[in-house]
């Protein structure tokens, strides 16, 4: 079976670091970005260095149209997707719930909840042996803050991450049966651009310390544990969480 990944949020970070890891195991890989087709070409571009194929498609995930036409474009491109990682995510400015709107709930929830559900439903309609296909994987990223609940920073972010545990869990007994295992990694203080977004880029060096080994992870480390669900060792591994966060 040829080994064809859809990394979501490709372009940067633990995406960009989970396409590149999947290209030297062998995928061939649909680099999925929003706007900054510069960074996702330059993925694409490692991953041809490696030998492998690569595509970047722009698609935003909180548009079911776009997720649909991706899927379409790796069918013609590449073929019947095999992984799948859900790992778009956006992040709102830190503060308490007193500042939080509908507006900032809707545009969080559309990304990280709602296009992780499209994603892997579509993923479902390919993978599932009850619809033909040949099985595959699914890997959720997550977060530790689902279940700290970011205080004080984002709670709407945790509580999206919340959401995404659940459908893990639900998605994974769903389709058990089907030759698809759904499993999920949930980060805790990693080196990404994301912390920006929360208008603090610095934030890993100030909170590491809570983390028992003292120190901010790295997407790489992320990746690895991504791959590891998605591999034959973990063949017997359904609804499961692998916390990548130095023991916090």
């Amino acid at each position: 079976m040829n080994k064809i990944m859809i990394v979501t949020g490709g372009s940067r970070g633990i995406g960009a670091a989970t396409a590149l890891m999947a290209a030297q195991r062998g995928y061939s890989v649909c680099v999925n970005y929003l706007h900054n087709r510069a960074a996702a070409d330059g993925v694409v571009n490692s991953i041809e260095k490696l030998g492998r194929r690569a595509i970047a498609v722009a698609a935003d995930m909180a548009s079911e149209q776009d997720v649909v036409r991706l899927f379409e474009n790796v069918d013609k491109e590449l073929g019947r997707v095999t992984a799948l990682v859900n790992n778009a995510g956006v992040l709102e400015k830190q503060t308490r719930l007193e500042g939080i709107d509908a507006a900032r709930l809707t545009r969080v929830f559309a990304t990280n909840v709602t296009g992780a559900f499209i994603c892997s439903r579509e993923a479902v309609r390919r993978m599932s042996t009850k619809h033909g296909g040949e099985g595959g994987g699914i890997v959720n990223v997550s977060s530790r803050a689902s279940q700290i609940g970011s205080p004080g920073e984002y709670i709407d972010y945790a509580a999206s991450k919340g959401a995404v545990d659940s459908l893990t869990l639900g998605l994974a007994k769903e389709v058990a049966e089907e030759g698809i295992r759904v499993n999920a990694v949930r980060p805790g203080f990693i080196y990404t651009e994301m912390h920006a977004s929360g208008g603090e880029p610095g934030r890993v060096d100030r909170v590491k310390a809570f983390a028992p080994m003292k120190r901010g992870g790295t997407a790489e480390e992320v990746a690895s544990a991504i791959l590891w669900l998605l591999s034959d060792e973990a063949s017997y591994i359904t609804g499961a969480f692998i916390d990548v966060s130095g023991g916090r």
